[in-house]
C-alpha cells in the first residue's frame, strides 16, 4: 500500500483515537468532539455524492456525521491530512455481536439456530450460562493442527473475552437457541488469543476441540458450501464476499477497507484494533448480533479471507484470516 497513505493514516490515528471509555450514548444527543465522535481511521476510495470515486483517501469513521455549519471550527475534521484527502464516513459505534438478548418469537427457528449433526460452519454455537445470561454466536469454519479438529470462532464467542478456562464446554446450538447443556456439548475451549484493553489488537479469535469428530462437517450451510481451498486469500478493496451466520444467514457484501484502525465496544471496555477489514452489505446489513465468528469468503475463489467479529449499524468488521490462522497455528479443513 502507498506509504503516503499509510503515513497519513498513522497521523490520523495519533490525532483522533483516544483510548478509554467513550462518551455515554444519550437519546437525541451525540458529542461532536473528535475524541468522542471518531470511531476509526482507515484507507479507501473517496465517496462523492453517494458514489465511489477512484481517489484514495484517509477515511475518518464517525459515530454521527453532521454538517460543517453545525460544528465549531476548532472541532471540524480536516479536508486533508499530510496532503492526502479525507472522507468523513458515518459508521455508528462499533461493537461485538454475540446475541445475548431474548430472541424474537418465530413460527420456526432458522436452520442456522437449530441442532445440527454433523454441525456445519455458519450454525449457532456458544458457551454456557454466565452471570445468569445465555448467548449464541457462529461456528466459523473447521480447522486442524494436524492432529485434532476444532471449531474456529471469536474469543468473545468461545472464551467470553478471556473469562473462561481451557476445557469449558461449547454447545451447538448455543443455549440462547435452545441448546441443552446435558445433551448438546459439541466441543471444549482449547485456545483463545488474549485480548488486550490497554494495547492495540489485531484479532479476536479462539478454537474449541470437537469431542466426537463425526459431529462436525467442514462444508458450510447452503449457498457458501464447499470452500475452494484450505489456504486463505488476502482481502482486497472491492472484493465481493459472502458469509453464512447464525442470525442473518447468507449475505453478500463488498470489502471497502483493509487497514482500518477501529475502537470496538465490548461489554465492559472499549478496545483498539488495527489492520481490520471493513465490509459493506450488498442488500442491507451484511451481519447482525449473533453472526460473530462467521467466516467471510471471497466469492471469486471460494476461499476464506476474514473472520467476522464486530460491526455497527452501517458496517461489518473482520479480522484478516491469515493473521487468525497463523496466531492459532491451524489450517482450514475442506
Amino acid at each position: 500500500m502507498d506509504e503516503k497513505l499509510l503515513n497519513a493514516k498513522r497521523f490520523a490515528v495519533q490525532a483522533y483515537i483516544r483510548r478509554g471509555p467513550r462518551a455515554a450514548i444519550r437519546a437525541m444527543a451525540v458529542s461532536i468532539r473528535p475524541e468522542h465522535n471518531v470511531t476509526g481511521i482507515g484507507i479507501g476510495k473517496k465517496i462523492v455524492n453517494g458514489k465511489q470515486t477512484d481517489q484514495d483517501c484517509v477515511r475518518l469513521y464517525v459515530e454521527k456525521k453532521v454538517g460543517p455549519q453545525a460544528i465549531p471550527p476548532d472541532m471540524r475534521l480536516p479536508a486533508s491530512i499530510m496532503g492526502v484527502p479525507t472522507d468523513v464516513v458515518e459508521s455508528g459505534r462499533f461493537h461485538i455481536g454475540p446475541q445475548s438478548a431474548a430472541a424474537p418469537a418465530a413460527l420456526a427457528a432458522p436452520v442456522e439456530q437449530t441442532r445440527l449433526r454433523p454441525a456445519p460452519p455458519g450454525c449457532s454455537i456458544g458457551f454456557g450460562v454466565v452471570n445468569g445470561m445465555i448467548m449464541a454466536g457462529t461456528f466459523g469454519v473447521l480447522v486442524t493442527n494436524g492432529a485434532d479438529t476444532f471449531i474456529l470462532s471469536n474469543n468473545h464467542v468461545l472464551a467470553n473475552v478471556d473469562k473462561l478456562p481451557v476445557g469449558s464446554p461449547i454447545y451447538q446450538p448455543g443455549l440462547l437457541d435452545g441448546g441443552n447443556p446435558d445433551t448438546d456439548q459439541i466441543a471444549m475451549l482449547t485456545q483463545a488469543i488474549r485480548l488486550n484493553p490497554s494495547s492495540t489488537n489485531q484479532i479476536d479469535c479462539a478454537i474449541a476441540q470437537i469431542i466426537v469428530p463425526a459431529d462436525a462437517t467442514p462444508v458450510a450451510l447452503p449457498q457458501v458450501g464447499q470452500l475452494g481451498g484450505a489456504a486463505s486469500v488476502p482481502a482486497t478493496v472491492g472484493m465481493s464476499v459472502e458469509k453464512v451466520g447464525r442470525t442473518t444467514s447468507y449475505t453478500q457484501g463488498t470489502v471497502s477497507d483493509i487497514s482500518a484502525h477501529v475502537q470496538v465496544d465490548y461489554d465492559d471496555v472499549t478496545m483498539d484494533f488495527d489492520n481490520i477489514v471493513v465490509v459493506n452489505g450488498s442488500n442491507g446489513p451484511f451481519s447482525a448480533a449473533g453472526d460473530s465468528g462467521s467466516l467471510i469468503v471471497d466469492q471469486a475463489t471460494k476461499r476464506g479471507t476474514a473472520l467476522l467479529f464486530a460491526g455497527s449499524s452501517q458496517f461489518t468488521l473482520a479480522n484478516k484470516l491469515e493473521l487468525v490462522l497463523g496466531a492459532l497455528g491451524v489450517t482450514i479443513v475442506i
